[in-house]
C-alpha cells in the first residue's frame, strides 16, 4: 500500500485544500487520472495519480488544507489486498445506572440542501448556475466540478434572476505574490545566478511570418512567441545543460523539453505551467497548445503535472513594453530565458545602419549546473535558429 501526497505544484506552495474529490474507496486509478481538485494560491488546480491500484481509504476531507507532502489518500497497489478494519471490540461491563426519564427532543427535519464542492460553487458562479438545482454525481451524490461544467448553460429567465454572493475560493494576488516573493528570495539566497543578455536581430522571422500568416484566417496566424519558443526548444536540444533540474546536489539533465510559460493572471499573480515536447511539435501545434494553456491558466482547469512539468521556463513581458526582462531561476529548475519587447532600433548590417526590428533576450542560469560558456552556445543557437524561420 503506498500513500498519496499533497503535491508540490511549485517552490512557491507550501500547502493545499482539498476542494473536491473525482474517487471513493474502491475506485481503480491509473496514471494521469485526475483524482482530486486542490486549491492553492495559484487558484483550483487538478490533481492527477502517478500510479495504478484501488482507493482504499481517503485520509483528508473535502475542506481540508494538507501541507505539501501530507496524506491525501492511501492506495492499494494491483495483488494487494487492503488491510482488514480491526473488529469492534465489545463494550465494557457497565456500572448500572438508575433510570432517568429520557428528555423531551424536537426533532428537525434535515435539510434538503445539496452538497456542493466548493470548486463545483465557484465555477456554478461564474456560470450564473443555480449548483443546488443540479444532481450530483460525486461522493454522496455531492455536486462536482465536472456536474457543473456539463450542465447546460442558464436560460435568460435563469439569468435574471439575483446570483448568490460568489464563494470565497480562488487565488488572492496578495497572498500569491507573497508566496512568490518567497520563492524568488530564496532562489537568489540559495542559487549562483549568472546572467548573458543578447540582441536578436528580428527581420528574417518577422518577414516569413508576415507571409506565412497573409494566407491563413485569424484563428490559424501565429505569433511571434510561437517563433521564439520553438527556437528555445530546439537550442535547448543542443545546450541540455540548461534543461532539467538541480536535485539532491547534482543537476539532472531531462529528455523531454517541457517549457515552462509564463503566464500573468488577471487580478495579479503569475503561473508558469508548462508546454510539453514544444520541440518536436510542428508551429500550429505549438500556437493551439500555448492558446490553450494561456486559457486554461486564466480561466481555471490547470492540471498538476502541468505546474511540475516545466524543464526550462521562458518570460515575455514584450506586450506589456518592456524592452528587456532578466528573470529569477524557478527552482528545481536551473534556467530561465527572458524576453523583451521586439522594436526598432539602430543595427549595423554590411557596414550600414539601418533601422531593425531588435529583440532582448537574457538568460539567468544556474552556475552550479553550467556556465557562461553554455549559456552562450544557447544564446548563440536561440539567435541562428531565429534567422531560418523555414526550418522552425
Amino acid at each position: 500500500m503506498s500513500d498519496f501526497v499533497m503535491p508540490s505544484l511549485g517552490a512557491d506552495m507550501e500547502k493545499g485544500t482539498v476542494v473536491e474529490w473525482r474517487i471513493k474507496p474502491g475506485s481503480a486509478v491509473k496514471r494521469g487520472d485526475v483524482v482530486a481538485v486542490v486549491e492553492t494560491l495559484k487558484g483550483a488546480i487538478e490533481v492527477e495519480i502517478f500510479e495504478e491500484g484501488t482507493v482504499a481509504e481517503l485520509i483528508a476531507k473535502e475542506g481540508q488544507e494538507v501541507p505539501v507532502g501530507g496524506v491525501l489518500a492511501r492506495i492499494t497497489r494491483p495483488g494487494e489486498t487492503a488491510p482488514a478494519q480491526p473488529a469492534p471490540q465489545p463494550p465494557l461491563p457497565a456500572t448500572p445506572q438508575p433510570k432517568i426519564p429520557p428528555p423531551i427532543i424536537s426533532v428537525t427535519a434535515p435539510s434538503a440542501r445539496v452538497k456542493v464542492s466548493p470548486a463545483a460553487r465557484r465555477r456554478a458562479a461564474e456560470r450564473g448556475i443555480d449548483p443546488d438545482r443540479l444532481t450530483g454525481t460525486g461522493i454522496d451524490g455531492s455536486v462536482t466540478l465536472a456536474d457543473v461544467e456539463a450542465a447546460p448553460a442558464p436560460t435568460p429567465a435563469e439569468a435574471a434572476l439575483p446570483k448568490a454572493a460568489k464563494p470565497r475560493w480562488g487565488f488572492e494576488p496578495s497572498e500569491m505574490r507573497q508566496a512568490i516573493a518567497a520563492a524568488v528570495s530564496r532562489s537568489k539566497r540559495e542559487i549562483p545566478h549568472y546572467y548573458l543578455t543578447t540582441t536578436i536581430d528580428m527581420s528574417a522571422a518577422l518577414h516569413w511570418l508576415q507571409a506565412y500568416n497573409k494566407e491563413r484566417l485569424p484563428d490559424k496566424r501565429l505569433l511571434p512567441a510561437v517563433l521564439a519558443l520553438k527556437a528555445t526548444a530546439k537550442a535547448l536540444r543542443e545546450t541540455p545543460q540548461l534543461n532539467g533540474y538541480w536535485e539532491s546536489g547534482a543537476f539532472r539533465a531531462m529528455e523531454r523539453i517541457n517549457i515552462g510559460w509564463a503566464v500573468s493572471l488577471r487580478g495579479g499573480g503569475l503561473i508558469a505551467p508548462a508546454l510539453r515536447d514544444v520541440d518536436r511539435m510542428t508551429l500550429p501545434e505549438v500556437m493551439a497548445a500555448l492558446r490553450d494553456l494561456v486559457a486554461r491558466a486564466r480561466g481555471g482547469g490547470l492540471r498538476s503535472s502541468e505546474l511540475t512539468d516545466p524543464t526550462f521556463t521562458v518570460t515575455s513581458l514584450g506586450d506589456r513594453g518592456a524592452e528587456s526582462v532578466i528573470g529569477v531561476i524557478y527552482p528545481p529548475q536551473v534556467a530561465i530565458l527572458g524576453l523583451g519587447r521586439i522594436s526598432k532600433r539602430p543595427w549595423v548590417v554590411d557596414n550600414q545602419v539601418a533601422a531593425r526590428p531588435l529583440m532582448a533576450a537574457s538568460l539567468s542560469a544556474d552556475h552550479r549546473a553550467s556556465d557562461g560558456h553554455t549559456g552562450g552556445l544557447f544564446l548563440d543557437a536561440l539567435d541562428r535558429l531565429l534567422q531560418e524561420p523555414d526550418a522552425l
